[in-house]
């Protein structure tokens, strides 16, 4: 073999050398790509958030991913992370629709009014035959409490993607608040139709039975929603409200203990645990969760008016007439029935749960 031969030969070895770690480098990052998206799709949402900041700065900041961890910071109900990650998946990609959905349902629960608006301008500007463009218009209108346009949009929205189950998911919330049963109803079962996992379509139809006080078949839908998404505190919560209407006053404790644990930041179980505790005539320990509540919400009026009746229960007049004060200072609007329940202090208690919160 001559000498330019092993030569050639060395080039290829290396050449080779070098593909075959680029290969390696591809698949190592389409295993971690995998990974967090599999972990996004069984709604563990805090490790596909691991996974994905794993991920080297070149893929981290593309527009795909940013989506993709606004999608698992808006499942854990942390919105101001996922507007920010989202945003980011804007300046990445400015002609982005996919994942505007998410974020303009963000701004709404915000309450940045203003940045939705803005939002829903641009996405129609930019393609109006996007059924995202058309998502983000409906919730426009939602915040503005104007249900039957924004229905209009999400129809809209619909028309354009008859699978996009989002969109059937919020016409269903828009009906509910309507108080159309029927038609909200109609629009979740639409949207199990097209993804039978689409866990907040079960749970709008869980809502819509346990306002109907159809107890059985709202812990029935509340419980195909949590064997879903195991990691929702909001769907404990809601599983544990119709548990104890059920009379299964234990099992709905601890399913309410399990809200907390998966975030410490919903008052609603500890509220909830309190409106057991009166019922099982014990105060004490009703009265330690709504001092949570009141760490939690320290303006919420009902929080402050039901502590002062637990307070009347527990013989502490003094207390509970300070609680009943704060209460009336927060809500002047309901002052008769907080000054009826003033007037009643000195009366003797009589056994009542713990106000809706």
């Amino acid at each position: 073999m001559t000498p330019a031969q092993k030569e050639d030969d060395g080039d290829v070895a290396v050449d080779l050398e070098a593909e075959s770690k680029c290969v390696g480098q591809v698949l190592q990052l389409l295993c971690s790509f995998g990974a967090a998206y599999k972990y996004l799709c069984q709604h563990r949402s805090q490790d596909a958030l691991e996974l994905f900041r794993e991920l080297p700065s070149s893929q981290i900041n593309t527009g795909w991913v940013q989506h993709q961890i606004g999608k698992a910071y808006f499942e854990m109900s942390d919105y101001q992370n996922a507007e920010r990650a989202l945003g980011k998946m804007q300046r990445a990609e400015p002609h982005r629709m996919k994942g505007l959905d998410i974020l303009s349902t963000a701004l709404w629960h915000l309450k940045k009014e203003v940045e939705l608006s803005d939002l829903a301008q641009k996405a129609v500007d930019f393609d109006r035959m996007s059924p995202e463009a058309w998502f983000v218009v409906g919730n426009c209108f939602s915040f503005q409490k104007e249900q039957e346009t924004a229905i209009t949009f999400f129809h809209r929205s619909i028309q354009l993607d008859p699978t996009y189950t989002y969109a059937h998911t919020m016409c269903g919330h828009e009906y509910m608040s309507n108080e159309d049963f029927e038609k909200a109803i109609s629009c979740y079962r639409d949207a199990i139709r097209v993804d039978c996992r689409h866990y907040n379509a079960w749970y709008g139809l869980g809502a819509i039975y346990f306002r109907q006080e159809k107890f059985d078949l709202a812990e029935y839908h509340f419980q195909r929603a949590l064997d879903i998404n195991r990691q929702s505190s909001v769907l404990h919560c809601h599983l544990g409200m119709a548990q104890h209407h059920n009379g299964k006053t234990f099992e709905a404790l601890d399913t309410l203990a399990g809200a907390f644990l998966l975030d410490p930041r919903n008052p609603q179980a500890h509220y909830q645990r309190a409106t057991i505790f009166m019922s099982l005539d014990r105060p004490d320990e009703a009265l330690a969760e709504l001092e949570k509540v009141r760490s939690a919400a320290p303006r919420e009026a009902s929080v402050h008016y039901n502590m002062g009746k637990v307070l009347k229960r527990l013989g502490r007049p003094e207390k509970a007439m300070r609680c009943f004060l704060t209460a009336l200072d927060l809500d002047p609007k309901d002052n008769n029935l907080i000054k009826a329940a003033m007037d009643r202090l000195d009366e003797p208690d009589v056994e009542e749960e713990v106000s809706v919160f």
